[in-house]
């Protein structure tokens, strides 16, 4: 079986050329020039981008790079596993759906399983890693499909954001919002509903912040010291593992991860961004 993923999972280039996935990379456009997220740019290098007042563009991964992928796989007769970045927030899913349909009507055998994670950044990242450790223990891929279809329905994402300036430039925030914010020292809290980002509540100051995230995590998680929890950061390690430290001796979790918000999402929240990732309910 390969399993497919796209690079809005904000997992490393490392864990790619470690592990049995292949990566459909979405694009990051900086002023004329186009590039492969993972394959040709850097995600520090968007970030410093914003930092300078550019403000990077994205897109989905090509219909052009589906096609080949998935004849590919037709031709020599594998089953596949793609596991799709949010529809909510990028058309790369319906463009997969949509390309495997066609390929289908000259190749009826395929076999390829499309899942909407409906999450993102490393809420989406965790998944790939256990299909691939699920792939790993020899399960057959619809009991990988339906493990990883429950976890994605009870995945949470808790993000803040250090700027809104970042987020009211790329059209997320309106710009007298961000300049309040900016004023108030305000961090707005923001989770995902059904694959899109929605606000929570916005607190004052970072400590604020991170205190109410662990709040919500005491709400929402369960079994959390059952659990790998994952932090990813907009370009600034040392919020992440503050966050860290604060989950370690408040629930004392399986696993933490660390990865820094790829260059697709994080053209779009900016620097200084932190989201933290956990099950709201374990598989029996």
């Amino acid at each position: 079986m390969r399993i497919f993923a796209d690079s809005a999972c904000d997992l490393p280039k490392s864990y790619f050329e470690k592990n049995p996935v292949t990566l459909i990379p979405l694009r990051v456009h900086i002023g004329e020039t186009e590039y492969l997220d993972v394959m040709t740019i850097d995600s520090t290098q968007v970030y410093e981008q914003i930092r300078q007042g550019q403000q990077p563009k994205t897109s989905q991964a090509s219909p052009e790079q589906f096609l080949k992928l998935f004849e590919e796989m037709a031709q020599s007769g594998e089953e596949g596993l793609y596991i799709a970045f949010s529809s909510e927030l990028s058309g790369t899913h319906n463009t997969a759906v949509m390309i495997r349909d066609q390929v289908k009507e000259e190749f009826p055998n395929l076999k390829l399983t499309i899942i909407d994670s409906k999450c993102a950044s490393l809420g989406y990242g965790l998944l790939v890693k256990e299909a691939v450790r699920l792939q790993q223990l020899g399960e057959p891929i619809e009991r990988i499909v339906e493990i990883i279809s429950f976890k994605a329905t009870h995945m949470e994402h808790l993000f803040t954001v250090e700027d809104l300036d970042y987020m009211a430039r790329g059209g997320r925030v309106t710009k007298t919002s961000a300049i309040i914010g900016g004023l108030l020292n305000i961090k707005p809290l923001l989770h995902v509903e059904n694959g899109k980002l929605v606000p929570i509540e916005k607190l004052r100051g970072r400590k604020k912040v991170l205190k109410r995230i662990l709040e919500i995590m005491e709400e929402r998680g369960e079994r959390l010291h059952e659990q790998t929890i994952a932090i990813s950061h907009g370009d600034d390690e040392a919020f992440a593992l503050e966050m860290k430290a604060m989950i370690e001796d408040t629930f004392h979790p399986k696993q933490i991860e660390i990865h820094i918000i790829g260059s697709v999402i994080g053209a779009h929240v900016g620097p200084g961004t932190l989201g933290v990732y956990f099950s709201n309910q374990l598989p029996s």
